[in-house]
C-alpha cells in the first residue's frame, strides 16, 4: 500500500481560495469644468456690462443735471411775473408805481437767478424808501417789504422859496408842500442850524403818537430851547433839550392831569425834576 504524506493531503483537502476585491466609496459624478478661454470670455463680458452701466449712469446724471439747470435757470417755468409782485409798507410818501417800475426791469428773469440784493439796492434809491427787503414768492412772484421815511415835521424852505420841506425823524427830505399837511407840526429853527434842527427832530421822534398829534408847531433858537405849541389854542410846552425826553413825557402827562393845572397856559418841563406851570 503506498504511503501518502499527511501534511500534503491535509493541505489539499482544507485550503479554500478567496478573491478579495479592493473597497471603494460612493462614486462622485464627473465634474465638467470650463476651459480657461471660457472663463476669460465670461469675465470680459462682465467687465463690459459693468462699464456700460457706469457710462449710462454718468450720462443719465449729466442729462438730468443739465435738464434741471435749464428748467430752473433758463426756462420760463420760474420766471418773474411783475403782476405777481406785492409791495407793502409804502406809507404816505413812497410811490408804489416807482417801486414796481424798478422790479419790472427784471421781468422774465428766473427767480433762482434773480439777484435780490442788487434789486433791493435799486429799490432803496426810490424817494422815501428808508429800508427794503425783497423775498422770492415761488413760483413767479416777489414780496417787496418797505420801511418808508414818514415825515414828522414841515420846515420852511430857504428864501426865496415859500413852501415847506417835509423831513423824517433823521432830517432827510421826503417831500415838499405849499402848506403843512394835516397833523404835521411846522418847525421854526435858525436857517442852516443843523444841530438845533436835529434836537427838535429827536424830541418829535420820541413823543407818543397821541401827544405828537396835538403839536401844531415847534420852535427852537438853540438845541437847548425846544418849545412846542399845542393845537386849538392849547398850552405851550417848554421842553428844553432832547435829553431825558421819556421823563419829560411822564412829567407833562402828570401835570396836565392835575386839577390844579387846569387853566395853565405854559408847562415848563425843561427841568423835569422841578417842573413849572403858569
Amino acid at each position: 500500500m503506498p504511503q501518502v504524506d499527511g501534511r500534503a493531503a491535509a493541505t489539499s483537502r482544507n485550503v479554500t481560495t478567496y478573491t478579495v476585491g479592493r473597497f471603494s466609496g460612493p462614486v462622485r459624478p464627473a465634474v465638467v469644468s470650463t476651459t480657461s478661454r471660457d472663463r476669460f470670455a465670461e469675465r470680459a463680458r462682465a467687465r463690459r456690462n459693468l462699464a456700460r452701466r457706469q457710462v449710462l449712469a454718468v450720462a443719465g446724471g449729466l442729462l438730468g443735471t443739465g435738464l434741471l439747470g435749464w428748467l430752473l435757470l433758463v426756462s420760463p417755468v420760474l420766471a418773474l411775473d411783475p403782476a405777481e409782485v406785492e409791495v407793502s409798507g409804502a406809507g404816505t410818501v413812497v410811490a408804489v408805481d416807482q417801486v414796481l417800475a424798478v422790479v419790472a426791469e427784471r421781468a422774465g428773469t428766473p427767480l433762482p437767478r434773480l439777484d435780490t440784493v442788487t434789486l433791493r439796492d435799486r429799490v432803496l434809491q426810490v424817494p422815501g424808501v428808508r429800508e427794503a427787503r425783497v423775498v422770492r414768492e415761488w413760483p413767479h412772484g416777489l414780496a417787496v417789504q418797505l420801511v418808508s421815511r414818514e415825515p414828522v415835521a414841515a420846515v420852511p424852505e430857504d428864501a426865496p422859496a415859500t413852501g415847506l420841506v417835509l423831513l423824517d425823524e433823521q432830517g432827510v427830505q421826503v417831500g415838499r408842500a405849499e402848506t403843512a399837511p394835516e397833523g404835521l407840526p411846522v418847525v421854526d429853527v435858525p436857517v442852516g442850524d443843523q444841530r438845533t434842527l436835529s434836537a427838535v427832530l429827536r424830541v418829535l421822534e420820541q413823543l407818543p403818537a397821541d401827544l405828537l398829534a396835538q403839536v401844531e408847531s415847534v420852535s427852537a433858537a438853540t438845541q437847548d430851547t425846544v418849545a412846542m405849541q399845542l393845537r386849538g389854542g392849547g398850552p405851550r410846552i417848554e421842553w428844553g433839550s432832547a435829553d431825558e425826553t421819556p421823563l419829560k413825557i411822564a412829567v407833562l402827562a402828570a401835570l396836565r392831569a392835575a386839577p390844579s393845572a387846569g387853566g395853565a397856559s405854559v408847562f415848563d418841563v425843561s427841568a423835569p425834576r422841578m417842573p413849572i406851570t403858569r
